[in-house]
């Protein structure tokens, strides 16, 4: 990140490294070009190397899913079904703010819109260290309430039966035991199994992230949603011991996470400092966490609330919470984040898990120009126009003359001749 004015580090975060990038960059594009050439045959020979899965078959069947619907117990359950009923309600709540429009902007000039769904998403479903089961919910649901008729997942092999189960549960068309760079590369190529699709949506390690990114254009994406970030803004009435628990919450996910407290109060940042130590101590994932905040963790102390914003706004954490006095005001002035969450009871983690907005976000300070998975991602608005004559007798003369000026004979005569149909 940019120097801030008014910012300095109690605990400096590291930067990813040029060479580290590239070295990344080379081995994603090359698994990417051997799926593409060898289709299911690599995705077997990935599958293998990287997840010691040794099978032909890479579709999940309807045994599998009733099998991994009997292994998840009642109560497990019940609260999938609630998290789905969640992110079912706000993604219809969120459908229904969009509409087709037509408006006559002149007498005769008619021009539009229409929402269209896309045919066919691919929704990319971690595994990694923990199953993640409410990340199957977040990218299928959308996808069904928006009206794509195809929904395929790719999720890794071996991955837990609750997150098979959740993903049927939640509307996805096929389901693939594919995971990591090579599943994104199946479904922007299309292999003899894995159908290629529209648009690729869904969070992932660094590998996934990058192979989005090197597919972009062959296929739509919905960011590049990396591994997980969490910026907390905090004053002198914040609890460490809360802010500790939240900014572990995600360090936890990777070890490439980030998480980055920033303060206008010294002490409050240097108990938090103390903290994390503390709480790092009894953690049972702090194989994880701690490599991610002794690397990416940051403590900001802010000399005032507007430097504070500035820092958050440059940072755009992909989880951005507000533990100050006034945090629905000081809501209103924050620009850039993924999403933002008000006080110190509205927790990441509700939202990871249960609270119906999405958790795949954008991560790497995109949300400086992106907003996070919803149900309008998987919506084109295309738009149209209907003229009548007495529009052309109007807007006709006005193109002729445009195209002269830019020399476009051509855009002269197509408009000309809607004056004049002997103009040729």
């Amino acid at each position: 990140m940019s120097a801030i004015p008014g910012t300095t580090y109690i605990k400096e975060p590291s930067t990813v490294t040029t060479a580290e990038e590239n070295q990344l960059r080379d081995l994603v594009a090359g698994i990417i070009k051997d799926v593409a050439t060898r289709g299911d045959a690599a995705l077997r020979e990935y599958n293998k190397k990287f997840d010691k899965f040794d099978q032909e078959a890479i579709e999940v069947t309807a045994e599998e899913i009733e099998a991994a619907g009997r292994q998840c117990d009642d109560k497990l359950l019940e609260d999938m079904k609630f998290g789905i009923e969640r992110v079912t309600q706000f993604a219809k709540a969120q459908l229904a703010t969009m509409k087709d429009l037509e408006v006559e902007t002149i007498p005769g000039l008619h021009l539009g819109h229409r929402l269209i769904p896309i045919q066919r998403a691919g929704c990319y479903v971690p595994g990694g260290r923990y199953p993640l089961l409410s990340s199957a919910q977040m990218t299928v649901i959308p996808a069904k309430v928006a009206g794509v008729k195809e929904i395929i997942v790719c999720t890794p092999p071996n991955v837990h039966p609750a997150v098979l189960y959740a993903a049927h549960l939640s509307g996805a068309t096929k389901i693939f035991k594919v995971g990591g760079a090579q599943a994104i590369a199946a479904l922007a190529y299309g292999t003899e199994s894995i159908p290629r699709v529209d648009k690729i949506v869904g969070p992932g390690n660094k590998f996934v992230n990058e192979a989005k990114r090197q597919v972009f254009g062959l296929v739509g994406i919905d960011q590049l949603a990396g591994p997980s970030e969490i910026g907390i803004l905090a004053d002198e009435t914040a609890d460490p011991k809360v802010l500790a628990a939240d900014l572990l919450g995600q360090a936890e996910h990777d070890v490439e996470a980030r998480a980055i407290l920033m303060t206008t109060s010294r002490e409050v940042g240097e108990a938090t400092l103390r903290e994390m130590d503390r709480q790092l101590a009894i953690l049972s994932t702090r194989e994880v966490a701690e490599p991610a905040w002794r690397k990416h963790g940051g403590i900001v102390l802010c000399d005032s609330e507007e430097s504070m914003i500035a820092y958050s706004d440059e940072f755009a954490a992909e989880h951005l919470q507000i533990h100050t006095k006034n945090a629905k005001e000081l809501a209103l002035r924050l620009t850039n984040y993924g999403s933002l969450f008000i006080g110190d009871k509205a927790s990441v983690v509700f939202s990871d898990k249960i609270a119906g907005t999405n958790h795949t976000l954008p991560t790497r300070s995109a949300g400086r120009y992106t907003g996070g998975l919803w149900v309008g991602s998987f919506i084109k608005t295309v738009t149209h126009q209907w003229v009548e004559q007495k529009a052309v007798d109007v807007i006709a003369p006005i193109c002729v003359r445009q195209s002269h000026r830019e020399a476009l004979d051509a855009h002269r005569i197509a408009a000309e001749i809607r004056l004049n149909y002997d103009v040729i």
